[in-house]
């Protein structure tokens, strides 16, 4: 079946509710959750509500929490996200980024205790809206060896990065891996084979059954290339932050009671600290224009921008509806009803 934006808005929001989020909080969280199944990006859109509801009804993840914000120097902040949300953590962090940016030009968030936050582009996009550049990144549970290794260390760790433009901002989302768990996890929940060179099994060998790839790793993108981002992206978001990193996270799906403790890293530039924003907009239109206009190889009738496609799911989404599957449709209903929420459709 297919469904609204708003009408999963407001489901998300009843549902998380009926857990004990506040309602602002709730909408925030729905927010990010919706717009990114809108984009198309299902494996971190609400396909993610069931296990947050689960978390939080086991006492895993904090329904309320008590977000801290440390202003260290001028550009410079730490963020406890007390086990919240991920969502609420992460657009919280970003709009602490930001308003350090409109008074030095740079906003420089660490953040820990946080939790999987969903899709890395929301943050840039709510950095672009406000006329900034946005970088996001995040650190997840175990999931890529290092390079040469066979058993997993890093997370997936994707970075991601979002410019202000002049009809849609351009948002570069880029996992370390040479495909985002999520897909691993939706694979396997469905029972479905994954592509060959995606993952290897616990014996470090190729595979394409996605349960034994999540009982192995997913391999990093480029090879050493990927391996030395997720690495990176390690240092800031987890060592940096305060936060858990490497085999020390959590993951979300296993049956611990303890907190996960992702970590993430956010910073937001003012645009009009470096040029006047009509300039910029001015400057990225030019560019756009001109990769649009490079010759097409062979097969190819369009040249995307990062983040285009997304932009143009959205688009098709928001007039069609959000296509929710009887499986996830069925396993929704049932935490609605069990916390007495109004069930969807």
């Amino acid at each position: 079946m297919n469904f609204s934006g708003d009408q999963l808005i407001q489901f998300c929001t009843n549902l998380l509710q009926g857990v004990g989020v506040p309602k602002a909080d709730a909408e925030i969280v729905a927010d990010v959750l919706v717009d990114t199944s809108l984009e198309g990006l299902d494996t971190h859109g609400i396909s993610r509500l069931p296990i947050y509801v689960t978390r939080i009804q086991n006492g895993r993840i904090n329904p309320q929490p008590n977000i801290k914000v440390n202003k260290t120097a001028p550009s410079v902040a730490t963020v406890d996200g007390d086990n919240g949300l991920g969502q609420l953590v992460g657009v919280k962090s970003m709009e602490v980024a930001i308003n350090l940016a409109k008074e030095t030009g740079v906003g420089a968030v660490a953040t820990k205790h946080s939790n999987h936050y969903g899709a890395s582009s929301y943050f840039c996009k709510q950095a672009a809206a406000a006329g900034m550049v946005g970088l996001a990144f995040t650190n997840t549970p175990s999931g890529i060896p290092p390079w040469g290794g066979r058993e997993s260390y890093f997370g997936t760790n994707p970075i991601a990065f979002g410019f202000p433009g002049k009809e849609q901002p351009v948002v570069v989302d880029m996992s370390s891996s040479i495909v985002a768990r999520g897909n691993i996890i939706l694979a396997a929940k469905q029972g479905k084979p994954i592509p060959e060179g995606w993952a290897i099994d616990k014996e470090g060998k190729p595979t394409t059954d996605a349960k034994a790839a999540l009982d192995g790793a997913v391999l990093p993108m480029a090879g050493p290339k990927g391996y030395a981002m997720a690495l990176a992206v390690e240092i800031m978001s987890g060592i940096l932050s305060g936060s858990a990193f490497g085999k020390n996270v959590g993951w979300i799906y296993d049956e611990s009671t303890q907190p996960v403790d992702i970590g993430h890293f956010f910073i937001a530039l003012d645009v009009s600290k470096f040029m006047p924003m009509g300039a910029f907009i001015d400057r990225m239109q030019q560019m756009i224009t001109e990769i649009k206009e490079t010759p097409k190889a062979e097969g190819v009738e369009e040249i995307y921008i990062p983040g285009e496609r997304r932009t143009n799911k959205a688009a098709l989404r928001n007039k069609e509806g959000v296509p929710v599957s009887d499986q996830l449709l069925a396993e929704l209903n049932q935490l609605a009803q069990g916390v007495g929420a109004t069930i969807l459709g």
